[in-house]
């Protein structure tokens, strides 16, 4: 029997256009995503004058990174120890992680410096009773592996210790071995315990001149002693997973801004005319972003808490923005999102951030800085730091971070 031209044709066709079909169904659903999370009207910005780069065409705004940096300082050597004595450090990690790194640092110097034993701190929240243990965030293990031959560890003070007797003392952020001597070590001789509370004066990140034990100790403290215990990990990984997979257009890379909008209200982004802007909100960041080359395509994590809708002048131009609770899985919401506690909250924002191929820090303060600590370790230098331009486009090497280009942040103290 003969074949029929015309119908293998029809056929071929017919198979064709099927398989077309099933690839546009497959799209449409894995972008449905964008159709279910807030604020993903399209209204344009029809008054900015935008120089229209594709990410693909600039890749010079994503290659940042370097090679990643290796640890260099030292463990003191045993004949550098302090004399031990009796005594007890204790103190509490509070306000988030980019607290936490700070104060860590500061009780292992002051520990070590007077001879004492360190008590693994608890962590507290800004509402009161918001109170956890330290293994609920961080890998007590580590910790406590970390400081061998630094400072003695215990998990809990003694039963014998009344906490009613312990000074309490605060210490400046980057306290040094002098103020110790002079201020901590006369009520610790008398007291026979301390516990310490560090406080900002101002963001001290500037890099050490030579290098001393001192250093060493809080270089260990800040860049190795820290890290998360199994479950908020595999939570942030899963997190930035996610947003890679959301990034397909721009080759899995995406943007991670810290904004904040409680924060723009507070007195620290109300500086005077004549005071170089440290605050900037989702409209001048959509904007900046535009400008220096990221296109529509580009997927942007916010570390506002809960979509607001300012942030909506953000996703108009780039509708591939996200808040955390549009990518956590469903299953971890109530504990980590639900829950009222901002310090996990706080854990998701900072290492995500520590996370992104790009960091936009649209808030001057301790997350920027101690965020461009972690990256600069690991290599991630793209942090580009906003400011408003006047030309329709700037080449983004223009605003990368002073701690990177003129690499004076405390972390290139502690890799090379």
């Amino acid at each position: 029997m003969g074949v029929d031209l015309r119908q293998v044709v029809a056929g071929v066709l017919t198979v064709t256009m099927f398989v077309m079909l099933i690839h546009m169904i497959k799209r449409d659903h894995f972008d449905a995503v964008d159709d279910k999370l807030p604020g993903t009207e399209d209204i344009s910005f029809e008054s900015t004058n935008f120089e229209t780069t594709h990410v693909r065409k600039n890749i010079g705004i994503w290659k940042g990174d370097v090679d990643e940096l290796k640890p260099c300082w030292v463990k003191p050597s045993e004949d550098s120890n302090v004399e031990q004595t009796e005594g007890f450090v204790t103190f509490s990690l509070t306000n988030g992680p980019e607290y936490h790194i700070s104060q860590i640092a500061d009780a292992v110097l002051v520990a070590r410096s007077l001879g004492a034993t360190l008590v693994i701190p608890d962590i507290r929240g800004s509402q009161p009773g918001d109170k956890r243990n330290f293994e609920d965030i961080y890998d007590v293990d580590v910790f406590m592996k970390s400081m061998e031959a630094v400072v003695r560890v215990v998990k809990d003070l003694p039963s014998h210790i009344s906490t009613h007797k312990i000074a309490a003392v605060k210490v400046p952020n980057r306290v040094t071995e002098d103020y110790i001597a002079k201020h901590v070590e006369p009520i610790y001789r008398s007291k026979g315990s301390v516990r310490l509370a560090t406080y900002f004066p101002s963001i001290n990140m500037r890099k050490a001149g030579k290098k001393s034990d001192a250093d060493s100790v809080a270089c260990l403290a800040m860049y190795g002693s820290l890290e998360l215990q199994q479950e908020t990990n595999d939570l942030v990984d899963s997190m930035v997973e996610r947003l890679k997979t959301l990034s397909r257009k721009s080759d899995g890379q995406f943007v991670a801004v810290d904004l904040r909008v409680e924060m723009l209200d507070k007195k620290g982004c109300q500086g005077s005319d004549g005071d170089e802007k440290s605050c900037f909100n989702a409209q001048e960041v959509a904007v900046f972003l535009r400008k220096i080359g990221f296109n529509k395509d580009t997927t942007i994590y916010v570390t506002q808490s809960r979509w607001d809708e300012s942030l909506d002048s953000l996703k108009d131009l780039f509708p591939k923005t996200y808040t955390k609770e549009s990518i956590i899985p469903a299953d971890k919401k109530k504990k980590f999102l639900d829950s009222k506690d901002s310090e996990l909250e706080k854990v998701i924002d900072f290492y995500i951030s520590s996370e992104s191929d790009v960091f936009v820090p649209a808030i001057s303060g301790l997350f920027y800085a101690n965020v461009a600590g972690k990256r600069i370790g690991s290599g991630k230098s793209q942090i580009l730091v906003p400011a408003n331009i006047p030309d329709s486009s700037a080449s983004a090497s223009r605003f990368l971070s002073h701690y990177v280009s003129k690499k004076n942040h405390f972390a290139y103290s502690c890799y090379c």
